[in-house]
């Protein structure tokens, strides 16, 4: 990593305003960074070069030290539309879509000063946990653990391209869309932040949807403080997104920094599963103690409907796949594949277009949608996801944040992923909860595995209390 690609957002942007360097040395370093890993690392689906040195260049020429991000270079996960820039989702079936409009949240943080660089790696319509299910390669993580002769780790997912290229250096942060846990899982095995806001936070219009009432968009990045910051330029009302809330946003910055005297912090009784590795249940006392070296009050709680989240989660977001992705049928835009007749064009186009996650998805949602089905799975799931969300609710009477594990295990390598889906699903078991909930959760690095992979650890808040989640955060950060 150069001088240059090393630094922090915050750093970048005291840097930029003190004249340190300018925007087109900062978006060359990390173009020229690019160039040089991400061949191996297979971060990015587009690198947007000419346009990212462009808008340097404009930056330079035209300075606003004021905005939040001036002249910084981050990536986009490649599941928000950008106008006149190639969007895929990284599906065989929108290859060559450009669209017509830009993405809210994309749009927020251009109006912020940020340039982007390129368009990131993801699972297929964000559908995986390790980001081996793109249709243009499996992304790899950075780190290599102590046996390790090669890059053989997966980043997580389905926004492993964004953790990979926050922790390569490849870009000052990232966006990211959790679902289930897509933005905190892929940091927790790359070793950086990711934050999933409360669900209505962070506009959905333009990104492209998976499950609609989980889909939250979400900063990347190295530090809490450049969480904090990142969020603020992404947040806001947005009037075109109908789940979009009229909150409105504090400046997150603000709450680095401050004491955390006297929060209490709950550690869910439930989450203590087996089959989670040990360094990671040590890791998680670890970061306790740490909360109570610090003044805060750790005591155990309960969230008894925990154990059904999974299931609840996998029938509720194939069902809302199922319908969401209904609209790429050959007809109206993206890939198409001809046939005789126009059901075997929707058969024919969708066969070829979605991969084989994605179909699995599609089938498990159309089934439990179907008559016959919809009482006893999907409107069952709905139920059981009401008592998820009433016992965070329960919780957050008592408790300032919750204390968790992030993944059961670190990164593991790739090949090595369980073949069975229904096991790769497990990765989620920690994350999930909180999707369903809408509540917002952050992780961050929690400490390493044996093998010297790192850990994560997660901070769950109540719904809008993003703030307490970054100064909790913030601490942890400093004593792990």
């Amino acid at each position: 990593m150069s001088e240059l690609t090393a630094l922090s957002l915050t750093a970048a942007a005291a840097g930029i305003r003190a004249k340190k360097f300018s925007s087109v040395e900062l978006v060359d370093a990390h173009l020229s960074a690019i160039t040089a890993q991400n061949p191996a690392l297979n971060a990015f689906i587009t690198v947007t070069a000419e346009a990212a040195q462009q808008a340097a260049k404009a930056y330079d020429a035209k300075p606003t030290p004021d905005a939040l991000l001036p002249g910084l270079p981050i990536g986009m996960k490649d599941l928000f539309c950008t106008k006149g820039v190639r969007t895929t989702a990284a599906s065989k079936i929108l290859g060559n879509f450009i669209p017509p409009y830009e993405s809210t949240v994309s749009a927020n943080l251009a109006a912020a000063g940020a340039i982007t660089v390129g368009k990131l790696n993801l699972d297929e319509f964000a559908m995986g946990s390790a980001n081996i299910t793109s249709a243009y390669g499996a992304v790899k993580n950075p780190l290599k653990a102590n046996d390790d002769t090669a890059l053989c780790r997966v980043p997580g997912g389905s926004s492993g391209g964004s953790a990979s290229a926050v922790k390569a250096g490849l870009c000052l942060a990232a966006t990211g869309t959790d679902t289930g846990g897509s933005i905190r899982q892929p940091a927790a095995f790359c070793g950086i932040v990711g934050l999933k806001p409360t669900y209505g936070r962070c506009s959905r219009w333009g990104i492209i949807a998976f499950a609609s009432s989980l889909d939250q968009a979400g900063p990347m990045t190295r530090t809490v403080t450049d969480a904090a910051l990142m969020l603020r330029a992404m947040a806001g009302f947005d009037p075109k997104d109908s789940t979009s809330v009229d909150t409105p946003v504090p400046d997150y910055t603000a709450a680095i920094g401050q004491s955390i005297k006297g929060k209490r912090i709950g550690l869910p009784k439930e989450y203590r599963l087996d089959g989670t590795a040990p360094a990671v249940l040590a890791m998680w006392d670890k970061a306790a103690q740490a909360l109570r070296e610090a003044g805060a009050e750790v005591v155990e709680v309960s969230l008894p409907h925990t154990a059904y989240a999974l299931p609840t989660y996998y029938i509720i977001a194939p069902a809302e796949a199922s319908s969401n992705l209904a609209r790429y049928d050959g007809v109206r835009f993206g890939a198409r594949v001809d046939g005789d007749t126009l059901d075997h064009l929707y058969e024919n186009t969708r066969a070829a277009g979605f991969g084989a996650e994605v179909q699995r998805r599609i089938l498990i949602g159309t089934y439990v949608l179907s008559a016959g089905y919809y009482d006893a799975y999907y409107l069952k799931a709905q139920k059981v996801r009401a008592l998820i969300a009433r016992d965070f609710s329960e919780a957050f009477k008592s408790v300032d944040a919750l204390l968790t594990p992030t993944a059961p295990t670190e990164a593991f390598r790739l090949g090595e992923e369980p073949k069975d889906p229904v096991a790769m699903y497990l990765n989620d078991v920690f994350t999930i909860p909180a999707s369903l909930a809408g509540v917002p959760a952050l992780a961050l690095p929690g400490g390493y595995a044996d093998n010297g992979l790192p850990l994560g650890v997660q901070l769950i808040g109540n719904h809008w209390q993003e703030e307490t989640l970054l100064s909790i955060g913030a601490v942890l950060e400093q004593a792990l």
